[in-house]
């Protein structure tokens, strides 16, 4: 059972009534929620492959910012240039399957995880919430995307808790 005021900080954070929250899936260094992990299918039923849903609306506007940049498309042609890379990109996807069949499995989106993996880059939001949740080490390109973040928590809580 998630925490209400939580709850309510996601909520405020998102601009919307949350849905489908497992979890806090990471807490930023200010004491809010940055990522939640979601069930795999949403209470109306909907299949959902976003496991780590990035909450953060500073964190989530420097990522925009970063996509805006062609930061995926760089990305996405490293893996197909770096077999090492692509391989720890590979095992990311692994890992995040694995993680989301631990909270149930959903047939409609069995294989398929998010941000484009395990070949493409298509959502780095997805890709720095997997790196905040599960750890760095998991996802070398989410943990890129943390890196060129910077500490976007400085400036205090994005939302009151």
């Amino acid at each position: 059972m998630i925490d209400p005021v939580d709850e309510a900080a996601i909520g405020a954070q998102l601009g919307r009534t949350p849905r489908g929250i497992h979890e806090v899936g990471h807490r930023c260094p200010c004491g809010n929620p940055d990522v939640v992990t979601t069930e795999p299918r949403l209470p109306d039923g909907t299949p959902f492959p976003t496991t780590y849903y990035l909450t953060c609306p500073r964190a989530a506007s420097r990522i925009g910012s970063l996509e805006g940049g062609g930061l995926m498309k760089e990305m996405e042609a490293r893996l197909g240039e770096d077999a090492d890379l692509a391989a720890a990109y590979a095992a990311a996807h692994e890992r995040y399957l694995a993680a989301r069949a631990e909270l149930g499995e959903v047939e409609e989106i069995a294989g398929i995880s998010a941000g484009g993996m395990p070949t493409r880059v298509k959502c780095l939001h997805v890709l720095a919430g997997q790196s905040l949740a599960q750890g760095r080490g998991v996802n070398p390109l989410g943990d890129e995307v943390l890196d060129l973040l910077g500490a976007w928590w400085e400036e205090g809580r994005c939302v009151d808790r």
